[in-house]
């Protein structure tokens, strides 16, 4: 018996066509197209849900939450719901809808790289294969799933890794859960960590600046100075930074303002080894947070959805660390 399966759409790449001199802009012609598209009948219970058409730099985090209260709302009445997305800004919304989401039915992103209007084009598979996973018995209870070029991933570990090609969808590092085969879905493994920061509210105001070689402190100072409840740094490697930075850094902490460190590495972990002014050590004697390998934008989501839910610094600074890897 095909399952119910809700495909919500927002917009992006996906969702657009060239438009003479104009370039490639939104359209509305997707949610018909899915409407009549015979593979997606022989697959599930179709119902198409227009919720909104932007491009997906557009996307704010209190959208991305407006997003999952919506599908926490929706899915009560089907099996699995499919969300179509702008490509920029997917690997952040899923995530964050992964922290808050309550459902235990599959939810799962998709996109595609090339428009409508693109020879090629990847975005009808790309949304047959999503289907085909929120509607796999397999599929429950792991999570908010992103499904690219076949793949499947986790929100938390995929990134974006190519501004064009198809395959630009990774998880870097661990590998895809499985895969969208033609006769069935696989499943390799399970999500490695997954956690759940249920809020209704989210405080935005958290900031994300990234290290360069010769930095100082204007950016920190800057995040001071407009109220940042944390400041999240993508340090170099291990998580080091450079040590001209450092007063500020101080300043932010005596101030009660979270200090997170990640890595703008593609892969691995920052940890307590540099001893050095400004290493990784230092940083956490100074009272910093190590993120683990979470990156950056996944690290600022986080932050925001635990402000959102305690307002209270040092309850967000042991939720972070106890459940970092």
């Amino acid at each position: 018996m095909n399952k119910n399966i809700l495909i919500i759409l927002t917009g992006g790449t996906i969702s657009m066509k060239a438009k003479g001199s104009m370039g490639v802009v939104p359209s509305s012609e997707l949610a018909g197209l899915l409407r009549e598209f015979p593979q997606l009948a022989s697959v599930a219970n179709i119902d198409v849900f227009e919720y909104m058409n932007l491009p997906s730099p557009y996307i704010t985090p209190q959208m991305m939450l407006e997003l999952a209260r919506l599908i926490d709302l929706k899915i009560i009445d089907y099996d699995g719901v499919v969300i179509t997305h702008g490509t920029d800004t997917l690997e952040e919304t899923a995530y964050l809808c992964d922290l808050v989401l309550t459902t235990r039915k599959p939810v799962v992103f998709t996109a595609a790289m090339r428009s409508g209007s693109d020879i090629g084009l990847d975005g009808p598979r790309n949304i047959v294969g999503a289907v085909r996973v929120a509607s796999h018995h397999d599929s429950a209870d792991r999570g908010v799933l992103v499904v690219m070029n076949d793949e499947i991933h986790t929100a938390r570990d995929v990134v974006k890794s190519d501004t064009g090609k198809v395959d630009a969808f990774r998880s870097i590092g661990y590998g895809p859960l499985g895969s969208v085969d033609p006769d069935t879905i696989v499943y390799h493994r399970s999500a490695l960590y997954r956690e759940n920061v249920w809020t209704d509210r989210l405080d935005t105001n958290i900031d994300l600046i990234k290290a360069v070689a010769g930095m100082d402190g204007k950016y920190i100072l800057s995040s001071i100075d407009s109220g940042a409840r944390a400041i999240v740094i993508e340090a170099f490697g291990r998580g080091n930074l450079p040590r001209d930075i450092l007063p500020e850094i101080k300043q932010a902490l005596a101030q009660g303002i979270l200090v997170v460190i990640s890595s703008r590495t593609y892969t691995g972990r920052v940890l307590s080894e540099y001893g050095y002014e400004g290493g990784g050590k230092h940083l956490e004697d100074l009272g910093c947070i190590l993120a683990g390998d979470l990156k950056g934008v996944k690290v600022r989501l986080k932050l925001m959805a635990l402000f959102g839910k305690y307002n209270d610094p040092d309850l967000v600074k042991r939720f972070f660390l106890q459940s970092r890897n």
